[in-house]
């Protein structure tokens, strides 16, 4: 045999054995030669995920697998995947109009699963259950139904800014029994809020500690931080009411409280509580203590109490995302009421310049959010939306963004709104990684995340539990 046929016979063996090794899964998505990230281990390039009834079944360097032409594939070259995100703190009976765009405005956004901090049960429920009964076309939401408060109630209706997303409770027996109710609803955890008192704080955290439930909320006026965080609160919501605490006079500012709680004037619960923050949060931070914030987050930390800090929210007067021209094109999907005050709004919030008080609040704000990573503390990422003119899904972004602004790196903050939430609803076996057997929850992005966060909102695919969403 000459060497040319040789050389021929040789080329033919060679194709038809890598024909021979071709990789056909039936019914599967095939995502090939892409970069992969995962916010525990980071980015490993060139891997190709197979996804098979809406799970991951198979993760491999693309040069390991020789994929058939029959597969559904996506070519993933120079992408970047990451798992679907969080968004760890949003209202849907905030704006009941608004609801029916929620879900698919996450999804567009890649916000696959969301955490509901407070609404009217049935308004929650039925959003949740829809996603329950359709779960490739809508994010997963755990609620918590209605906040827990005292009386008077904060969010009792009163105002369209006060829409009635609480239950005011006036005795123990109140707290028991609509414990027992929310359980029969089927809630995921539970919410306390600000004008609660001491005693039906602790008789929250007995009940739903008997019920297997977490509970998250703001540090109730009448107490301080170490003594919610000691009572077992699992998570606080915007650092609410931690300044009040981190000040050198903490004791004086509780004092005052609850005087103000007693109510003589007999006014409502959302005027008080403001009228409280306005009186007490500039002492606060004007009295600042660092050797006192470091003890509280000492025993935050010990006790395992989570933060979700809405940081974008909170520092919402200078970060001024409202001020963004692509920002205020987020509005133009949302119904035409809605979109005609949010945006009447930014233009009335661009003209105004923030207090040089709001100022000094923000950046505490975010040496806080520092502050609290160091002291490796979980944190989660969260919203508030759409409170404060926060566009749902697009949120998430800014929120991420906010936190890498206060020092945490890109990596770290993906981490907030991807494993850390898994892990605080006891899902990590299912959700917030890319590893063979979890929920295919993915986010195709046109660029690395980890070289400027911003990237997250360069989205190119999402997919929820193996079904492809195109970004619009």
């Amino acid at each position: 045999m000459s060497y040319l046929s040789k050389y021929l016979f040789f080329i033919t063996f060679i194709l038809l054995s890598c024909s021979s090794n071709e990789v056909f899964f039936e019914n599967a998505l095939c995502i090939e030669n892409i970069h992969t990230i995962n916010p525990i281990d980071g980015l490993k390039k060139n891997q190709t995920v197979i996804i098979q009834r809406g799970k991951i079944i198979k993760i491999s360097p693309s040069r390991n697998i020789n994929l058939s032409q029959k597969n559904t594939i996506i070519n993933g070259t120079d992408k970047y995947l990451i798992p679907g995100l969080w968004d760890t703190h949003v209202h849907y009976a905030y704006i009941e109009e608004l609801a029916p765009l929620m879900s698919n405005l996450f999804l567009k956004y890649g916000v696959t699963s969301v955490r509901d901090t407070g609404g009217k049960i049935d308004i929650v429920k039925k959003w949740k259950d829809r996603a329950l009964d359709n779960p490739l076309e809508a994010p997963r939401i755990l609620m918590a139904g209605p906040l827990l408060d005292g009386i008077p109630t904060v969010y009792d209706g009163s105002d369209t800014r006060l829409p009635e997303l609480a239950v005011g409770l006036n005795s123990i027996e109140a707290i028991t029994k609509q414990i027992d109710f929310l359980e029969s609803q089927k809630v995921d955890f539970l919410k306390a809020y600000e004008m609660l008192s001491p005693q039906q704080f602790h008789h929250i955290l007995k009940i739903a500690n008997e019920k297997g439930l977490k509970v998250t909320g703001h540090i109730p006026l009448s107490m301080d931080v170490i003594s919610a965080s000691n009572a077992g609160l699992h998570s606080i919501e915007h650092m609410r009411n931690l300044d009040l605490s981190c000040a050198s006079n903490s004791d004086e500012l509780l004092q005052e409280r609850r005087k103000m709680l007693a109510n003589n004037a007999n006014i409502s619960g959302g005027r008080l509580r403001s009228k409280i923050h306005k009186m007490q949060q500039e002492k606060a931070i004007d009295n600042y203590d660092e050797t006192k914030a470091d003890s509280i987050l000492s025993v935050l930390k010990r006790n395992d109490t989570w933060q979700i800090p809405t940081l974008a929210l909170n520092t919402f007067y200078t970060r001024r995302y409202f001020e963004r021209p692509e920002w205020q094109e987020s509005y133009s999907v949302l119904p035409d009421s809605i979109q005609h005050h949010w945006l009447s709004r930014a233009e009335a919030l661009t003209e105004k310049v923030p207090s040089e008080f709001r100022k000094k609040y923000d950046i505490w704000h975010i040496k806080m959010v520092k502050k609290i990573h160091d002291a490796n503390i979980p944190i989660m990422a969260g919203t508030d939306t759409p409170i404060a003119y926060l566009t749902p899904g697009l949120s998430l972004h800014e929120e991420l963004a906010s936190l890498v602004d206060a020092g945490l790196t890109p990596l770290e903050a993906l981490k907030t709104a991807t494993t850390n939430p898994a892990k605080y609803f006891n899902l990590e076996k299912e959700l917030g990684k890319i590893k063979e057997g979890m929920w295919a929850d993915l986010l195709i992005l046109n660029d690395n995340p980890l070289v400027n966060i911003k990237n997250t909102t360069k989205i190119n695919t999402v997919i929820k539990q193996g079904k492809v969403h195109l970004k619009n």
